[in-house]
């Protein structure tokens, strides 16, 4: 599903963050990068999204270089989830975690249903937190709901980059 292919990432010439990286990750497969502060784990996730530009290799995803992909396609079939969280304060709870559904002109109906699913499934009472803001959440809270963005669509892919680190143990 997503193949690394002598895949490097220098932001200053001469000195890369990420080296040579040949790696086959398979469909349905749970894959994660473990590494000090600094190791390129972030950089590596950021790479498959396009989030950053590798420098020289080669990122496919089902065997298609990533490069060829249109954008918002290639990021909408990719959950992202980031340890900064990064809610929209403007938005409701509701709005935040339909974004992507929006974008795929997913119907009403099946939008709300799946707000209700989701927030319930984390164990936040669908009907008192879908109109919130994000400022009125705890920090786990919001964590919850920056996970359940990334989950709101059914992608194909999930990145998660300590998405975690804002809850409990029970919780995670």
């Amino acid at each position: 599903m997503i193949k690394f292919e002598n895949v490097t990432k220098e932001y200053q010439a001469d000195t890369p963050v990420v080296s040579s990286l040949n790696l086959e990750i398979k469909a349905g497969e749970f894959f994660v990068l473990i590494g000090p502060s600094g190791s390129g784990k972030t950089t590596t996730l950021k790479m498959i999204n396009r989030l950053i530009p590798l420098t020289t290799g080669t990122i496919r995803i089902q065997g298609k270089p990533i490069s060829e992909y249109n954008l918002n396609e290639l990021r909408w079939n990719i959950g992202y989830v980031l340890q900064q969280i990064a809610l929209f304060p403007n938005m409701t709870i509701e709005e935040n975690i339909t974004i992507v559904p929006e974008m795929k002109k997913w119907p009403k109906d099946q939008l709300a249903t799946r707000v209700t699913d989701l927030l319930n499934s984390v164990g936040l009472d669908a009907e008192s937190y879908r109109h919130r803001k994000p400022a009125e959440l705890s920090g786990g809270e919001q964590q919850r709901v920056g996970v359940l963005r990334a989950l709101a669509a059914d992608p194909d892919i999930i990145l998660m980059d300590e998405p975690f680190s804002a809850l409990d143990p029970i919780s995670r």
